[in-house]
């Protein structure tokens, strides 16, 4: 009861936590702020008077040195980087579907075609990126100048060499080259390059300073999004949208829209990366390794977005020299192979949570098995019988505590009864009793308590992996990360839920047993909304809970009393005897081997002695009640001795044992352990009439 009550609770709690982060990101989403246009504000570059700056000067960064983009007058003049009359140049590769705008060679569109929009709309690639303003995305990029000089910023026109590109069947990668010129002579050349079979996207900078003057510059990366909305999540199922910061000193820190909301970050992130991040997939800007950064964030209020990026040191390029700046971009799905070879740690938006350490390898062992069998499903049931088998001793340790639970609950309930309301004595009694009958009440828990966080950790590597997004498993199951469309797995879940309730012992409170028996229904409902494959795998979870119990129930319990009996009823020692025991002794030894015997069963089995010790042995044996023991009310000797010592059977008590076993209801659990006790006896019979038979 104890255990079952226990579990009850930390999977009412689970499924509450889960519920209350999708109330509050529901209705505590993010929200503009409104501002007055005469609010002073220092959002844009260097703190300047929000009143006087260019509509969007808020979405450049302040660099670490003093530099600004292109004067005013300029940025007011450009357009935006989505704007309708910014031309789009497309590129196609064997994975994605790209569009760059003109205006600052700004990423403003890839979709990705390896995976659907949706299970039922193949033919429709899932975009990532999008300038549309109900799925904006986009990835920025530009340079700074110090001193007011003019410098291609991502609000800044472009010139392009095609208005297309397509990767060749014969070709690795393919370049995008775009175009910047100033009036006093620099020239920037900014390269995209895309590679086959890859999400990677190489950024590279060339600037050629034909002025008369150095030029001094830095590069800005930089992902703007809008706030997460209902259509971004499943129900019921929580995963995180947002920010994420990672440097040497924190690999993985999470920035959500809250936190941009509340202050604008700075923080040094020499050797780090940042990315927006969503179910299933990732977007991130990663610098060259050693390149000093500045990671930032911004709210812009009047657009409703936000934005997360990196800003560098500044660069000198001298009159007629030469520089270079180079980043690299991850947009794509979540697959850990290809974030693990990009950048350090970046794998890590896989977010497991807190049991990482555990999920890993979870993981692996999916994918393994998958590798083998070819079908998500059938892997998710092969990793749950994985589980299972090594947590076997564990389980068995908890039923049995189960089954000493359950032959005390006549007792227990008797308890009640004689206390009523009075906790404290009922307590008192309780602990005593399981003193007594030495039964920890703890020992159904504890081995359970250890193996939720690995239940938890497998939980998070089937909602995170982007490997099970419209996997199929079999007939009615097209998509494993959606919920069952006809909801046979959740009624086949509480099903089996039902049934590993009666397998257990029944609350002695009233109360508490009607509540219980509405569980399994209410887990029902909430596991109607969950993805099939998360359901899957809480169906076989608990079939084989089930079929652990029966087979631990049903044959290692039984092959442990056969043992105890084999030590009872054949008992050694010359000149020694088998001394009497109480009934109450007796009953707890059978307790402690799991055995479950009736509360009044009366056995007192009188002093056999060997006639080593002289004499011939005497038998007698007392009976009363409806079952004894270990059996029929026989005492028995080992047949190694010169005498042999066969008491008659006590008929009544016989007849007590059957009348005791036909009472119990056929195919329940006290019938069960009936079976196994008697076939245990019969085999202890058997043993000990082949000994005496040598």
């Amino acid at each position: 009861m104890e255990t079952q009550r226990l579990l009850l609770y930390m999977a009412l709690g689970f499924l509450s936590l889960i519920i209350y982060q999708n109330w509050v990101q529901d209705y505590y989403a993010p929200t503009p702020i409104e501002r007055s246009a005469s609010t002073s504000v220092t959002d844009a570059p260097g703190g300047v008077d929000a009143g006087s700056a260019a509509p969007s000067a808020a979405d450049l960064p302040q660099g670490p040195v003093e530099a600004t983009s292109s004067t005013g007058a300029d940025a007011t003049a450009a357009p935006t980087a989505g704007g309708s009359s910014a031309p789009l140049v497309r590129v196609t590769t064997d994975v994605m579907d790209i569009r760059i705008s003109t205006i600052g060679a700004t990423i403003s569109r890839v979709e990705l075609l390896d995976y659907p929009v949706s299970i039922d709309d193949q033919d429709t690639p899932f975009a990532l990126m999008s300038d549309d303003p109900a799925h904006y995305l986009v990835a920025e990029s530009g340079l700074q100048a110090a001193s007011g000089k003019a410098a291609p910023t991502h609000r800044e026109p472009m010139q392009a060499a095609a208005e297309s590109y397509t990767l060749a069947n014969s070709e690795e990668s393919v370049s995008v080259p775009f175009t910047w010129n100033s009036d006093d002579g620099v020239t920037v050349t900014k390269t995209l390059t895309f590679t086959r079979g890859s999400y990677e996207v190489g950024l590279d900078y060339r600037i050629e300073n034909g002025s008369g003057e150095s030029f001094s510059v830095n590069q800005y990366r930089q992902l703007k999004r809008k706030p997460g909305t209902k259509d971004e999540k499943q129900q019921f199922v929580n995963t995180y949208i947002g920010g994420i910061l990672s440097t040497p000193e924190d690999v993985y820190s999470k920035i959500d829209f809250g936190d941009i909301e509340d202050e604008d970050l700075s923080a040094p992130a020499t050797d780090g990366w940042v990315a927006m991040i969503q179910h299933y997939f990732a977007t991130a800007w990663i610098p060259p390794e050693g390149e000093v950064n500045t990671a930032y964030t911004r709210h812009l209020a009047n657009e409703n977005r936000y934005l997360i990026g990196l800003v560098s040191g500044s660069q000198s390029v001298p009159a007629g020299g030469e520089a270079s700046f180079a980043s690299t971009a991850y947009i794509g799905p979540k697959i850990q192979e290809k974030l693990e070879a990009v950048a350090p740690n970046l794998k890590l938006t896989v977010d497991y949570g807190w049991l990482t350490i555990l999920a890993q390898p979870l993981f692996w062992l999916l994918k393994t098995i998958h590798g083998f069998v070819g079908n998500w499903g059938f892997a998710i049931i092969l990793v749950t019988f994985c589980i299972k088998a090594v947590f076997y001793k564990l389980s068995e340790a908890s039923y049995r505590s189960m089954a000493r639970m359950k032959l005390l609950q006549p007792k227990l309930a008797s308890l009640k009864e004689r206390y009523g309301d009075d906790r404290t004595k009922m307590g008192q009694a309780t602990m005593e009793l399981y003193k007594k009958e030495k039964v920890n009440p703890l020992g159904g828990c504890l081995p359970m308590i250890i193996q939720i966080p690995v239940f938890i950790a497998l939980y998070w590597t089937l909602l995170e992996s982007v490997e099970l997004r419209q996997a199929p498993w079999i007939l009615w199951i097209k998509d494993l990360a959606i919920r069952d469309p006809f909801f046979i797995l959740p009624v086949i879940m509480a099903a089996t839920m039902y049934f590993q309730q009666k397998l257990n012992p029944a609350p002695v409170d009233p109360i508490q047993a009607k509540v219980f028996q509405f569980l399994p229904l209410v887990f029902g409902i909430f596991f109607a909304f969950f993805p099939a494959g998360l359901v899957l795998y809480w169906v076989v979870n608990n079939t084989l809970s089930i079929a652990q119990q029966y087979y631990i129930t049903r044959h290692v319990l039984a092959d442990k009393n056969d043992k105890g009996d084999g030590k009872k009823f054949a008992a050694k020692g010359k000149g020694g005897k088998t001394g009497a025991k109480s009934t109450e002794d007796a009953a707890v030894e059978d307790v402690a081997d799991g055995e479950i015997i009736d509360e009044d069963a009366v056995v007192d089995t009188a002093v056999i002695e060997d006639d080593e010790a002289g004499g011939k042995p005497d038998t007698g044996t007392k009976a009363s009640g409806k079952s004894a023991g270990n059996g029929n009310g026989k005492a028995r000797s080992n047949s190694k001795g010169k005498g042999k010592a066969r008491p008659k059977p006590n008929v009544g008590a016989n007849a007590g044992t059957k009348a005791s076993a036909s009472k119990h209801k056929p195919g329940s659990f006290r019938a069960l352990i009936a079976d196994a006790r008697d076939k245990a006896e019969a085999r202890a019979k058997e043993k000990a009439r082949a000994k005496r038979g040598k």
